[in-house]
């Protein structure tokens, strides 16, 4: 596990470009970054290799330039080519302890988590974080997993390392994401959905500092 640094998990951005609705996708995560997001994962299940890549050179570009990590979502060959600063897996990709010996001990391994179990095993895994949800419906994934905000509350008092909520989380449910105690909340739609960016941003990171 990374011991190195102090990763700052609380305002955590997944890209996903459909939900820009045409605007400039390097652009609109700059915005997002001014507005407070404090770590940006690059999701792109739909793209091939070379554009994922390409979109991971110029978002890695950006990420350094605010000196917020970049998590590659998945794909481990797209992390070393860029050298991102970790990857995020589920359930049904490789292992954490095998993505650790991958890409070594100074990179970040996040793995999705929806129950206690599987908590448990990403901890004993190497996992630096784990993400919990889905904990409300969501448009940006299908094949999600219900996790009440109970259920999120004991993973986080049962595991040692940072607990980030995703699914669903906006400007209307925040507060109680925030007021069980977990490290940080995974946002897509609430921040590049909306038309100002930036505003959008700063409330959500507003809204679950004050925990």
């Amino acid at each position: 596990m990374k011991s190195n640094r102090n990763i700052n998990y609380g305002l955590y951005l997944v890209s996903d470009r459909d939900v820009l609705d045409g605007r400039d996708f390097i652009r609109s995560l700059e915005e997002a970054i001014l507005g407070g997001v404090t770590l940006i994962q690059l999701r792109e299940k739909n793209a091939t290799s070379s554009e994922f890549y390409s979109l991971a050179v110029k978002v890695k570009e950006l990420a350094s330039k605010y000196n917020i990590p970049l998590i590659i979502n998945d794909r481990i060959d797209i992390a070393l080519a860029v050298d991102a600063d970790g990857v995020h897996v589920g359930q049904d990709d490789m292992p954490a302890n095998v993505v650790r010996d991958i890409l070594g001990k100074d990179k970040i391994v996040g793995v999705s988590t929806a129950t206690l179990e599987e908590a448990l095993k990403a901890t004993e895994d190497g996992a630096d974080y784990i993400g919990v949800g889905a904990l409300f419906p969501t448009d940006t994934k299908t094949d999600t997993r219900i996790v009440t905000l109970d259920q999120l509350k004991n993973i986080k008092e049962n595991i040692s390392i940072p607990v980030v909520g995703i699914g669903g989380i906006n400007e209307n449910n925040i507060k109680s994401v925030s007021d069980t105690g977990i490290d940080g909340v995974a946002i897509v739609s609430a921040i590049l959905g909306k038309e100002d960016i930036r505003e959008a941003a700063v409330k959500l990171y507003n809204d679950f500092a004050r925990k």
